[in-house]
């Protein structure tokens, strides 16, 4: 019990210490933004547009870097079949954010949005806001999730703990100081979080290296001692599932709102820009040491240490392989360090995520949608009680659900067909409309889900070209479960099908209602006809046929965004009364 003893208090100092910093952040910043006029709400989501260079930087890294990603890239580099090669997440994120910050950040940023859906209801329209809310929500929480279910079976390798009570408590905290601070809370915590996975995942790595059960890792990279070589390869019959998914990450991994939830809390647009590229950087570098535990694990002879005869992969525990290398092949002292740092990547992911899901709720649903007139200490009270609703959900989910991660994966192929191409098309493609966006969104679903998901046993009812049916055995059962895995890069088919689907779409149904082919009454989502009726009506006087109609002969035309709906933006230029609510001039600005 002395060494478990010794965990609880290491983790404790860690859980207060980050507590402390979440609570100064708050009180340290708690009138910036506000005192300039700025509501509060957006001081919350964004912090005031004010985080630099150094805490920027940071925050931005820990975006992706948390649990999942150093728990992930270590069991792929683990894992025999897998390897080096296959673990992408390192490269994948990293590209992710270089894309970001060189072709969404700056449009993002200096267009003022408040949240990633901003731009889908100022063109598209409420109600396809709400819709693009769905994917973009199910990431955030099952991501959450996701990671406080892999803390808790961490810390029951370490310490013999309760595995619910060390969630619950994890969760608390996260959502604690989160409520009191919101961004500001969050960026600064993340500065800590980062040193400490840094700091103890390194201070791990030479001990376990050391260790006399371990092999030269050099060797084991090349050639098989105790399982196949962990640099890994791959066959030419999965390279465009490798493809696929690195496509996944490196685009997918770009329209979430806790990306751009660091972006335009930037300074400036350029900052923003800065930010990403550094991040990048941040993200290769944190993944070393995890690179370097899973080689370790793949190279080490088991039966020497206190783990067992069986390795790992054996017992259906690689998922695990980053606690089980520090609890057997460190000291304990180094070990519970090195607990610290898996315990801060969690808590560096869960916190953002869910403010990132309730700023998306209580301004894209609650304020746009359905109460525009609502004041901002309002949009503050229901962001806080999000912040408690989502943290509970993930908690619970984490928790309750065996399948969290087969959850998050779909999700995540959800956001990458579905949100990322009509990001695409509202930057960077003119006249796109609702009525292609709705295609768009319907095109990627279908072509997704049609591919199954093996990890939710969801059958796929579309066999892509290429399809085996594989088998994956339980080793401490002896269970053999027998799934479709589709080959063909269809993720990335579905996402193209599913951009090409909104700008095919959208034009169509412009040239049908302008052309008169369809009545104008038929316009039932207020895409076309009355988008180019308020353009028109904005220069005092419509030409049709060659002849006047003064405005008070035309009957009234329902707009997209009413006046106040407009007014919620923060940047009022975007929908000034020069046309700019059109399509057309929304992407001639800047």
């Amino acid at each position: 019990m002395t060494i478990h003893a010794e965990g609880l208090v290491a983790i404790v100092i860690f859980y207060v210490l980050i507590l402390f910093v979440g609570i100064w952040a708050a009180w340290k910043n708690k009138n910036s933004g506000v005192s300039d006029g700025g509501d509060r709400s957006e001081s919350i989501m964004v912090g005031g547009r004010d985080i630099g260079l150094f805490v920027g930087g940071f925050t931005m890294t820990a975006t992706w870097v948390g649990g999942g990603y150093i728990n992930g890239t270590a069991e792929y580099v683990y894992l025999p079949d897998y390897g080096l090669a296959w673990a992408q997440a390192p490269f994948g994120y990293a590209l992710s954010l270089v894309v970001g910050g060189l072709f969404f950040a700056k449009p993002m940023r200096s267009r003022g949005y408040v949240t990633m859906l901003d731009p889908f209801q100022q063109l598209y329209g409420k109600r396809m806001g709400g819709l693009l809310f769905i994917p973009a929500l199910m990431g955030e929480i099952f991501w959450s999730a996701a990671i406080l279910s892999a803390l808790g079976a961490t810390l029951s390798v370490i310490v013999d703990i309760n595995i619910n009570m060390s969630v619950v408590i994890s969760a608390l905290i996260a959502i604690f100081y989160t409520l009191v601070g919101g961004l500001y809370s969050v960026a600064y915590t993340d500065v800590v979080q980062l040193f400490c996975i840094f700091v103890g995942l390194w201070i791990s790595v030479p001990f376990a290296l050391s260790n006399p059960a371990v092999s030269d890792i050099s060797v084991s990279a090349k050639e098989a001692i105790y399982q196949s070589p962990w640099l890994g390869k791959i066959e030419p019959g999965d390279k465009w599932l490798w493809a696929d998914n690195f496509c996944l990450l490196m685009l997918g991994g770009i329209p979430w709102q806790v990306y751009f939830q660091r972006v335009l809390s930037a300074s400036s647009a350029t900052y923003a820009q800065v930010l990403s590229f550094l991040a990048a950087f941040g993200c290769l570098v944190m993944a070393v040491p995890s690179v370097l535990i899973g080689a370790i694990g793949a190279s080490t002879d088991w039966n020497q240490t206190s783990y067992g005869s069986l390795p790992p992969k054996d017992k259906d525990e690689s998922d695990m392989i980053l606690p089980i290398v520090l609890q057997h092949l460190c000291p304990p002292y180094i070990s519970f360090f090195g607990l610290g740092a898996v315990s801060a990547a969690v808590m560096s992911s869960a916190d953002s995520s869910i403010l990132s899901a309730s700023s998306m709720f209580a301004r894209n649903i609650y304020q746009l949608a359905f109460r525009q007139s609502a004041s901002d200490s309002e949009i503050v009270w229901v962001m806080r009680l999000t912040i408690f609703v989502f943290g509970a959900l993930a908690t619970a989910m984490a928790l309750l659900t065996g399948s969290v991660y087969g959850l998050w994966y779909l999700s995540s192929d959800l956001v990458y067909v579905i949100i990322f191409p009509q990001l695409l098309s509202v930057l960077f493609v003119k006249g796109t409309n609702t009525y292609g966006s709705v295609a768009a969104y319907i095109f990627g679903l279908v072509l997704r889900i049609g591919g199954g998901e093996p990890y939710l046993k969801l059958p796929p009812f579309i066999y892509y070209p290429g399809w085996v049916t594989q088998e994956r055995v339980h080793h401490l059962t002896g269970d053999v479960e027998h799934f479709v895995q589709q080959r063909f890069p269809f993720k990335s088919v579905s996402m193209v099908a599913s951009f090409l689907a909104n700008v095919a779409f959208s034009y169509l149904t412009k040239y049908l209602f302008e052309s008169g082919m369809l009545s104008h009454k038929y316009d039932f989502l207020d895409a076309v006809v009355s988008k180019h009726s308020k353009e028109i009506m904005d220069k005092a006087t419509l030409v049709s046929n060659h002849d006047n109609i003064i405005l008070s002969e035309m009957a009234p035309v329902k707009q997209v965004l009413g006046a106040s709906l407009a007014g919620t933006f923060t940047n009022t230029e975007v929908l000034s009364d020069d046309g700019a609510s059109s399509p057309e001039a929304f992407h001639n600005e800047d």
